[in-house]
């Protein structure tokens, strides 16, 4: 608290989130630069109130449009989620990320060190998600790891035609959905996933069901992801599983969706 107090008026430096959120912020009904956003983004903090002062004068610092803050100095924040109809919570908390998971946010655990986005595509929002425990549940991934690649492959095949529980993240892509008519941010989206074909065929299958599209579909066959991230450049990838963050982390921003079998026993995600 001292240490935010001396620096009230010395704006903070951009975090791993902030060309995500910056972009969506800038998502609008119209082309108008004073046209209402169709996103909103609150900022919910550990802080205390006084260091909330800091953050929202780091927030006019750089133009963002962010109006409301929760500062709950040291209690968890993620309660106010419901309330606020969130449809994404980013926090480096691990705590806070599964107990929204729990109560049906998707949330995703920040790698605070991981490289910042690119700025290359600045009239576009990159977004870029695994397949199993993430838009789907870990359904298919449990018979993965309990009978083995070949068993995964003839279940897959043999429940093509019907679609795959919701994952943790499906909500997110289904407001996602809500943004491709906006005229002033284009939305690109990719799901890249170690599955290959033919389990293919259930995920788009799964898509087309839920009635929502991704631009991109990356089987990758177990292939590492983080060059094939490295190629589409998103403002953000979330994924269940840690090992391929670690990975990916070191070329695009990443946030760990504790959920699924791969995160059973490891209450601390991450860290």
């Amino acid at each position: 608290m001292a240490l935010q107090r001396e620096r009230l008026e010395i704006p903070a430096r951009p975090g791993v989130a902030f060309a995500l959120a910056r972009k969506l912020l800038d998502v609008r009904l119209g082309t108008q630069a004073t046209d209402p956003s169709l996103v909103e983004v609150v900022i919910l903090s550990r802080n205390d109130p006084v260091s909330g002062m800091r953050v929202f004068r780091s927030v006019r610092h750089y133009g963002l449009r962010i109006d409301r803050g929760v500062f709950t100095r040291g209690e968890a924040p993620w309660r106010y989620l419901r309330p606020l109809h969130a449809h994404l919570f980013l926090s480096a908390h691990s705590s806070d990320v599964r107990a929204a998971l729990s109560a049906g946010v998707p949330a995703a655990l920040v790698y605070p060190r991981s490289a910042h986005a690119s700025d290359a595509h600045p009239n576009e929002i990159r977004i870029a998600f695994d397949g199993d425990a993430v838009l789907f549940s870990d359904e298919a991934e449990r018979v993965f790891q309990s009978l083995g690649l070949e068993a995964f492959h003839r279940h897959e095949v043999d429940h093509a035609d019907q679609p795959l529980p919701d994952g943790p993240f499906k909500p997110l892509l289904t407001a996602l959905q809500r943004l491709r008519a906006a005229p002033t941010m284009r939305l690109r989206t990719a799901l890249v996933t170690a599955r290959s074909a033919p389990a293919h065929e259930r995920a788009i299958n799964t898509l087309m069901n839920w009635g929502v599209e991704v631009d991109e579909a990356l089987f990758l066959g177990g292939l590492p992801k983080a060059e094939f991230l490295r190629e589409f450049e998103p403002d953000f990838f979330f994924d269940d599983h840690t090992g391929h963050l670690a990975s990916a982390a070191a070329v695009v921003p990443c946030g760990h969706v504790a959920s699924g079998v791969h995160n059973e026993g490891n209450p601390g995600g991450l860290l």
